[in-house]
């Protein structure tokens, strides 16, 4: 990592982006204190963690990538299990394994062998298991690897739950509608560098187009175009607000300043060269091209 500096404010849902080998594992294993930085250090709430025994440690929770349970206990066990490692006991730790539980809606399925649970319930579990010490900070770890939409949907719920009732959340993953539906801060990494980090609002602006425009063309007998004269795509290129126009088996992509400002142009300058559309739909441009944009497009093995 070359001279990584982040804060994440108390209360925060802050995502962290990157690619294969971009760093994110090493920069939570310093966070949790499982690799020592070889300089700089990890200060929460102001005070620097200082070596594996510190107490400040107890100050988070930490949902690995991997699945940290014991498949042969109930998952009521592995709480207890986990909670030990807490150094709770007794009442305090029974009343915590039911609202962490309660948390990841696997209250009636306390006694049930893990081994039997399906992966988006192991899923819950792990969160749980990170909840019993109430930490001010919980960092997950691509929590929704393998999971169902409705695990995945339940864990989103969890997540925000959580935030909403001030715990600071740390989130990586690779889903770029996870940090869009989660973050309200985002950094992301590239090299073991960030190479950005600001708010969803502050990410898009770096694009230089944000909408797009698709249009289905049609032919003289009603069928699928797929050719548009060159001499159309370089009246389109040359309008005032087109960044780029793109023909691809009969759909025409046009790359926008202002949606609704300059699309009756690029309808208009169709008819004008007697072509016709048979349906338009268009989207914003969102995260993963942010994070497509500056990071390349070429894929990452390692």
């Amino acid at each position: 990592m070359q001279d990584l500096s982040f804060r994440i404010e108390r209360g925060q849902c802050f995502g962290l982006l990157g690619p294969n080998g971009a760093g994110k594992t090493t920069t939570i294993s310093v966070i949790v204190g499982a690799v020592k930085a070889t300089a700089g250090q990890v200060l929460i709430n102001g005070r620097a963690l200082n070596g594996e025994a510190d107490s400040l440690k107890r100050s988070i929770g930490f949902v690995p990538q991997e699945l940290a349970l014991y498949e042969e206990l109930s998952a009521r066990d592995n709480l207890q299990f986990f909670g030990a490692i807490y150094a709770l006991s007794g009442a305090p730790l029974q009343g915590r394994i039911r609202q962490a539980l309660a948390t990841v809606g696997l209250a009636e399925r306390a006694e049930h062998i893990v081994g039997t649970f399906s992966g988006g319930m192991k899923r819950r579990l792990n969160i749980a298991a990170a909840l019993l010490h109430e930490p001010q900070l919980l960092i997950l770890d691509e929590p929704t690897v393998g999971v169902d939409p409705q695990s995945r949907n339940a864990i989103f719920d969890n997540v925000q739950a959580l935030n909403r009732a001030g715990v600071t959340v740390l989130y990586t993953t690779h889903y770029m509608e996870e940090v869009e539906r989660l973050c309200d801060h985002v950094a992301i990494m590239d090299g073991g560098k960030l190479v950005a980090n600001n708010t969803l609002p502050g990410l898009y602006s770096l694009l230089p187009v944000k909408n797009r425009l698709f249009i289905d063309l049609a032919a003289s007998d009603g069928s699928a175009a797929s050719v548009l004269p060159e001499t159309a795509l370089t009246a389109l290129r040359e309008l005032p607000g087109v960044k780029a126009a793109e023909l691809h088996n009969g759909r025409l992509r046009l790359d926008l300043n202002d949606l609704a400002a300059d699309t009756p142009g690029a309808l208009q300058c169709l008819a004008q060269h007697h072509h016709t559309y048979k349906g338009i739909a268009s989207e914003q441009v969102g995260l993963e091209e942010v994070f497509l944009h500056l990071t390349g497009r070429n894929l990452r093995d390692a």
